[in-house]
């Protein structure tokens, strides 16, 4: 796939399982790291940033703005790219041996375990301000407070849709949960149905819930509340009525994208970076909205998925204050607005997300989107990913016939170790 989309939208069975060990081993290798010495002498005038721009057209993206951040600071940035599920565990080993790179961007759901660990700098320390940065976007940067991460673009769900069938159909783009329902039933038929989403057991299907969690007022620290379990019975609705494949606990997000370009379904819950190939398909005429809420007038709340850019503590105050200078360069308003229009992302300073919506106004509902949307960790930081196995088991056991609400007490339980007294 050429698009980059954000970890979550990668992310494999296995994945979640490995991160689980991560958590519990972070601090202690960061500690170690930290209590063992210096770390090895560096080119004075060479900087490194971890991150995940294994494609080629992001790789050679970020190559060309830290050129350009580079020249202006007068020092010589270079990327070490490895693939998306492998960053957290790369920088987990450099910290151990004292290697760690100048910066590290992570994806941000990732980035509170090496902050928990003491493994990160307050950004405000070195310089960097949020004074245009939307409050969900700097909590999506932040753990219990503190600025670790500056993003540079950010993305979220919606809902796409094929005007061509919508039109053909007479149905117009749904705003609600009834109206989505009722459009899903009328757009289904012979080899296609009305919507695809991803309610896979892995990240992706969590990333695709949140909307319908949250928009509903459910609350990812009580899963097996009311709210929590009439979105679940809401998708399993949509099931029951034909309007979604069988197949949805299997699929992700890159099927999901699959699926609709190949005609076999009207509509899809997906991100910006299936954008790119989606153009592939010069037949192919999209549209792109918010997704529907329980009610008119509520607010349709999805996740912010992502990278930040963090400064790790390398015991070197000088390269980290250098190390802030670059962050702060390619975060920057010029770099955001450069790095959004070549990714469909969209830019998470404010400025520079207004020139954006000039630019691309087919995206418009996107950053409306985005403007409400909410930070997967922002209240149970390096704790997510265990409520997010938890969810992942409670999709695969409603969807194939358990009671929404059995599997979310379930999933309640195991994200709590058993202890309903303590909510995760």
């Amino acid at each position: 796939m050429t698009a980059h989309p954000p970890v979550a939208a990668r992310h494999v069975r296995g994945r979640a399982r490995r991160a689980a060990t991560s958590f519990a081993a972070a601090s202690v290798l960061i500690s170690s790291a930290a209590l063992a010495g210096c770390a090895p002498q560096r080119d004075g005038d060479v900087y490194t940033v971890l991150n995940s721009s294994t494609d080629e057209t992001y790789h050679r993206w970020d190559a060309e703005a830290m050129a350009r951040c580079g020249e202006r600071l007068g020092v010589t940035v270079e990327q070490q790219s490895v693939p998306a599920a492998q960053v957290m565990t790369k920088a987990l080993r450099m910290a151990s041996s004292k290697s760690l790179p100048d910066i590290v961007q992570f994806d941000a759901s990732e980035m509170p375990t090496f902050a928990d660990a003491g493994g990160l700098v307050d950004l405000r320390t070195l310089g960097l301000t949020t004074d245009d940065v939307p409050e969900g976007i700097v909590d999506f940067g932040s753990h219990e407070g503190t600025y670790y991460g500056a993003a540079r673009s950010v993305n979220t769900l919606a809902l796409f849709y094929d005007e061509d069938v919508l039109d053909a159909a007479g149905v117009r783009v749904p705003t609600t949960w009834d109206e989505l329902r009722r459009a899903a039933k009328k757009l289904t038929g012979g080899d296609r149905y009305g919507l695809a989403l991803s309610a896979g057991g892995a990240e992706d299907g969590v990333f695709q819930f949140t909307p319908f969690m949250w928009s509903n007022g459910g609350d990812e620290t009580d899963l097996d509340s009311p709210q929590v379990v009439e979105a679940l019975d809401y998708w399993k609705t949509l099931l029951q009525d034909g309007s979604l494949s069988r197949s949805t606990v299997n699929w992700t997000q890159a099927d999901v994208n699959d699926q609709f370009m190949a005609g076999n379904a009207a509509m899809m819950i997906n991100g910006p970076w299936q954008v790119e190939t989606l153009n592939t398909k010069e037949s192919l005429h999209w549209g792109i909205a918010q997704i529907p809420v329980p009610e008119a007038g509520a607010e349709s709340v999805g996740p912010l998925g992502g990278a930040v850019l963090t400064v790790p503590r390398t015991g070197d105050a000088e390269r980290e204050r250098t190390a802030g200078r670059i962050v702060a360069c390619l975060a920057s308003e010029r770099e955001q607005l450069t790095y959004a229009l070549n990714s469909w992302m969209v830019p998470a300073n404010e400025k520079a997300a207004a020139k954006w919506r000039e630019r691309v106004p087919e995206l418009d509902a996107l950053a409306d989107q985005v403007a409400a949307a909410r930070s997967r960790t922002a209240r149970l930081g390096a704790g997510w990913p265990g409520v997010s196995l938890a969810l992942q088991s409670a999709f695969q056991s409603a969807l194939t016939g358990q009671s929404s609400e059995t599997a979310l007490r379930r999933a309640q339980q195991r994200a709590t170790g058993g202890n309903r007294g303590t909510r995760p």
